[in-house]
């Protein structure tokens, strides 16, 4: 299998809404997506860049391998021969236009002894570059190529597209959603319908690795240093050299393709996680039952069935470059006093008794308190899922509604039904059962529970812990003995002064905790459950929280990596921050602080920080709740 593959320039933003060196674009003009084509010649998909173009005189040339294997010595002299083309293409007198015009990318493999066939890649060539793309295969691992490019942007192709498919070729990071017939069925950005090309391509690609018997997992390119990147090496050396890498990531599941493409430098488990969860959400609407559809018509097309949840997806794509769930696969509690808390989870406890599946009362994505039927079991994947359709979907905010959902962590082959009532605007009610007629019932419930929350002021503290937040650096006990320190801090008292969110400077100086703590994630082994410090300074933009939100993605991945790991701790420091990982039997901690910080005092304060939260802890998990099943 041979990929072409082009980088995005340098420039880059971390929001992945706009990049405007990045671009997805299928070459449909050259492209046969037929098996059989796809057999005899090479195929490509082709992500090209915004760059200037250099000349619209330039045209394409062809170029070919011969059949056969490609060893050490046909690959130089085929190298050398395009580099000699592309150099003297524009000053051969005796080029016919027709050789022009047929221009041609070539890609070589980087392994002696791979396959290659007659023909060669078309796609719009960039600019002359060297780019070495790997790709993984689940029984053959991994293989490198690399790809050459040809100079100049050639004047006749027009891709015919509008202001809005410009845009859509800047985004980082794009989810697409097919089945194996190629139907387009989701697309984060764009029409899906007018994609339909691209998705075809991506089916071809899928195909074509599953009939030699093996699948695609993940394709990965870099960046080749430029001259710029070489005046780098002598400064920080090639180990520091940041090199920009793009992820296409691959996730079949039976008949339903998903795909990610992102060049945010997140790492390929968590991307994979992502497309996981894509897929569980569109179980939740559907179950796992969809399969059967296709089996009786392979080209059967489920967009139809979809219609109108488009927000729900796109808000779950959202969460994942904020929500710690997305990678944890643990839920986090709103902070409450011991005694509301547990008022809450006594009068759902009574209504499960009353044969209810679930109740689970819940403050946007933070769970107040929850209760299910006796061995019952809910996945915190579950739980987000749930959230995200409930607080996604206008029409459960407008009205008391009832509702067929799929849980497929826990059955995803079944519906349950779901009553969901809003009591204010962030606090709703969530009762599943097993009964398609029981809405009357569950309306009863949930006027018991109201009627309950209303008079023991449940409702009110929720809207003050609101207010309050979550635990706050700033209040970490600096003495170890002050091991009494609250939550949070009384009412109208000022926080700490601290600089100005630019300044990255001394740990000791007001920005940040003890030691230039400045954030940090625990989680509960036991219960999956977790608890977030509120962001603190110089961590405030939405941007400096994405970055490290990423890097919390990247060192998760690492400490859980099978292949090296698990490891028990981990220390990094870059010129961002320091990042220390602690992972025990019973918890994981996940710390950053200051770039400048002290490794033994960050120990140190890691030490405390579990400590204050196991001081805390009534106030921040739901205690005595059942540990979930895998």
């Amino acid at each position: 299998m041979h990929i072409s593959i082009a980088m995005p320039s340098e420039s880059s933003s971390d929001n992945d809404d706009q990049n405007p060196n990045a671009i997805l674009s299928p070459n449909s003009d050259s492209m046969d997506l037929s098996l059989d084509a796809i057999e005899n010649q090479l195929e490509s998909i082709s992500m090209t860049s915004q760059a200037e173009t250099r000349s619209s005189n330039q045209q394409e040339e062809q170029l070919t391998i011969p059949n056969g294997l490609l060893n050490e010595e046909s690959r130089s002299e085929v190298v050398d021969e395009f580099e000699e083309e592309l150099s003297n293409s524009n000053t051969k007198a005796g080029l016919s236009s027709e050789r022009q015009k047929k221009r041609r990318h070539l890609l070589v493999p980087v392994a002696a002894g791979m396959q290659a066939r007659e023909g060669a890649v078309m796609v719009p060539p960039v600019w002359l570059m060297r780019r070495l793309t790997m790709i993984q295969f689940a029984r053959l691992g991994t293989m490198e190529f690399r790809v050459l490019r040809s100079s100049g942007f050639p004047g006749n192709v027009t891709f015919n597209e509008d202001d809005a498919s410009i845009s859509w070729r800047k985004r980082k990071k794009h989810f697409f959603i097919l089945s194996h017939s190629g139907k387009p069925i989701y697309a984060r950005y764009g029409d899906e319908h007018k994609l339909a090309g691209f998705s075809a391509t991506l089916q071809a690609i899928i195909s074509f690795v599953e009939n030699g018997g093996d699948r695609v997992k993940v394709v990965r390119a870099w960046e080749t240093p430029t001259l710029e990147h070489l005046g780098k090496i002598a400064v920080i050396g090639w180990n520091d050299l940041q090199i920009r890498s793009l992820h296409v990531v691959f996730l079949v599941k039976g008949p339903i393709y998903l795909v990610c493409i992102s060049c945010t430098e997140e790492p390929y488990e968590s991307l994979r996680g992502q497309l996981e969860l894509l897929y569980c959400q569109m179980i939740l609407i559907l179950t796992k039952s969809l399969n059967r559809c296709f089996e009786k018509n392979p080209k059967f097309d489920m967009t139809p069935l979809l219609g109108g949840t488009d927000a729900v997806f796109s808000s779950l794509i959202h969460s994942f470059g904020w929500n710690p769930a997305t990678f944890l696969h643990a839920y986090t509690c709103l902070p409450l006093a011991y005694a509301t808390r547990q008022t809450a989870g006594a009068i759902l406890q009574d209504i499960t008794d009353s044969g209810i599946l679930f109740a689970i009362l819940m403050c946007r994505h933070k769970v107040i308190s929850l209760c299910g039927a006796q061995k019952a079991s809910l996945h915190p994947d579950d739980m987000l899922l749930l959230s995200n359709f409930v607080m996604s979907s206008e029409s459960f905010r407008t009205s008391e509604s009832f509702s067929p959902i799929c849980l497929p962590r826990y059955n995803p082959m079944a519906f349950l039904y779901a009553y969901v009532h809003y009591f204010d605007v962030d606090t709703y009610l969530i009762l599943l059962t097993t009964s398609s007629d029981a809405f009357y019932h569950l309306k009863d419930c949930r006027i018991r529970i109201e009627d309950v929350l209303l008079e023991s002021n449940v409702l009110s503290e929720v809207q003050r812990s609101m207010l309050d937040g979550g635990m706050h650096v700033e209040d970490l006990p600096i003495d170890p003995a002050s091991r009494t320190g609250t939550m949070f801090s009384h009412p109208g008292q000022p926080r700490p002064a601290t600089d100005s969110p630019d300044r990255i400077g001394d740990a000791f100086f007001g920005i940040g905790g003890p030691a230039g703590l400045w954030h940090f994630i625990y989680r509960s082994i036991y219960l999956d459950q977790y608890v977030s410090s509120e962001f603190s300074s110089p961590i405030n933009s939405l941007r400096q929280k994405k970055r490290l939100f990423r890097a919390y993605q990247k060192l998760y991945a690492s400490m859980h990596d099978k292949g090296i790991g698990p490891h028990k701790t981990q220390f990094r420091r870059d010129e961002n921050y320091v990042l220390l990982c602690w992972v025990t039997e019973d918890f994981e901690l996940y710390a950053a602080f200051d770039p400048l910080a002290d490794k033994a005092l960050a120990i140190k304060t890691c030490n405390r920080v579990c400590q204050w939260i196991k001081d805390v802890e009534n106030e921040n998990f739901l205690l005595g709740a059942s540990p979930f099943s895998w």
